[in-house]
């Protein structure tokens, strides 16, 4: 029971989306990028923003294909130190 209430703690965010700088680099506009992967600007907007909690495969994959490039360019970890 202690993991679980500690659970906010011990994961904490440590990934940073970036999607903002491929989407940039690409010139690719936010209302594009939902239209090529599928997914509502909102969602996206989320995803973009780092407001979300998790991200599934199939969208990351598809996001990947949509701006041409690699889950570790959206994708960052930043270590606690």
């Amino acid at each position: 029971m202690t993991y679980i209430n500690n659970w906010p703690k011990v994961f904490s965010m440590t990934i940073r989306i970036n999607i903002d700088v491929e989407m940039a680099k690409q010139k690719v506009s936010l209302t594009e990028l939902s239209n090529r992967v599928g997914i509502s600007m909102t969602n996206l907007s989320l995803l973009k923003t780092g407001k979300v909690k998790g991200i599934r495969f199939k969208t990351l994959s598809a996001i990947c294909e949509a701006l041409e490039c690699q889950p570790g360019d959206i994708l960052e970890y930043l270590s606690d130190e």
